[in-house]
């Protein structure tokens, strides 16, 4: 389908296409090469953090994140249920088990109350998500996790340049990972990246991502001899990805604006109706605003009016315990907070060239729906 609004349109400028086409025609280097470590280095700089390690996707830097910080079979990972799938997946990569908490309604994150109910013996890592490019209530599960001697890994994947105070998402927990596929703040297409400050997690994450082959030079330009000193996987970014990465976070902060004045102009207008309920982040949280999430009565229909008028939306996220996937595998758990909100949460368009007569469109298009304007 062809919409007059889609949910989220990619930002990009001729600075990406030089970065791409000039590692095309080199003709060498396509997968791995100096794009990587100046991406990485360029991702670690952005947010402070000592160490950053790319891969092919979120999902992959994930799933190496918990085996560099050795969870396995018999382990607990408390995530919460509001999420993209790979979140709560990620354990089950490496035999432990997800553990569902509840999340809270101002950030939509993991309520620190329903963590520590769900805290066991068994219990390795608790591991939260910055939803829609919001911190959640992480300074909590931080402390949360140091008095029960817990890791706390960072899934923030959607919140790149997010920040409370002057401390940047992706910097509280053990290790975090982030996301670069398409509809994130910058995209490389698909991709990943893991950004610790410990040089251990570090150099096993380097390893597991390349067949746990030990590396000193370019494998594809060296004659030299390389060792596999442990099981890896295939989950490297390559160096034509990384080019675009290089491009687009130098147009991090650009971006980051852009989707803000929008959001604000966009949420303004719809704070104006009764049957529509605006997120607002807490005093110091600094939202990037990956999604524009808003709580709307009778949604589902709300949905399909605003499809017909050619408005995207879409919902973040069905309860992932509610999947056909976990129902089969047993899980079953209450989450009163988790479903009411799921229920009733609608993702509108919000990408950083959005302009005014569109969300205008949009605001209008929703008080027709619900009677406000004949």
């Amino acid at each position: 389908m062809t919409w007059k609004i889609p949910l989220f349109k990619i930002y990009w400028d001729d600075d990406d296409l030089k970065h791409v086409n000039k590692e095309i025609e080199s003709g060498m280097n396509w997968a791995v090469g100096p794009q990587v470590p100046e991406f990485e280095k360029l991702l670690a700089d952005e947010i402070n953090s000592k160490y950053a390690v790319t891969f092919n996707s979120g999902t992959s830097a994930l799933h190496a994140l918990l085996i560099a910080h050795n969870i396995k079979k018999g382990d607990e990972v408390i995530v919460p249920s509001f999420t993209f799938i790979s979140t709560a997946n990620a354990p089950l990569f490496v035999g432990a088990k997800p553990v569902f908490a509840d999340i809270e309604e101002e950030t939509v994150g993991l309520d620190p109350k329903s963590v520590i109910d769900n805290i066991t013996p068994k219990t390795k890592a608790i591991l939260p998500v910055h939803y829609g490019g919001c911190p959640c209530k992480i300074n909590e599960l931080k402390e949360i996790a140091e008095d029960h001697g817990i890791i706390l890994i960072e899934d923030a994947a959607e919140a790149l340049g997010a920040k409370i105070k002057n401390k940047y998402v992706g910097t509280f927990g053990d290790s975090s990972i982030l996301s670069f596929c398409q509809n994130k703040v910058i995209t490389t297409g698909e991709g990943g990246a893991v950004v610790t400050e410990s040089r251990e997690i570090y150099e096993k994450l380097n390893l597991i991502r390349s067949h746990g082959r030990l590396e000193t030079s370019n494998y594809f330009t060296s004659f030299e001899p390389f060792d596999y000193i442990q099981l890896g996987y295939n989950f490297r970014m390559s160096n034509l990805t990384a080019a675009l990465g290089i491009s687009q976070i130098k147009k991090l902060h650009k971006i980051i604006n852009m989707r803000r004045t929008n959001s604000q102009y966009l949420s303004e207008k719809l704070s104006e109706i009764d049957q529509i309920k605006i997120l607002s982040p807490p005093k110091d949280y600094y939202h990037v605003y990956q999604l524009l999430s808003v709580i709307a009565e009778d949604r589902d229909n709300l949905m399909s009016y605003l499809a017909e008028k050619g408005i995207m939306s879409k919902v973040y996220f069905d309860p992932v315990h509610q999947s056909q996937f976990y129902k089969n595998l047993g899980f079953k758990v209450d989450l009163p907070i988790t479903e009411k909100i799921s229920k009733s949460i609608v993702t509108l368009p919000m990408f950083p060239t959005l302009k005014k007569e569109e969300m205008d469109y949009m605001v209008e298009e929703i008080k027709k729906f619900y009677g406000l304007i004949l």
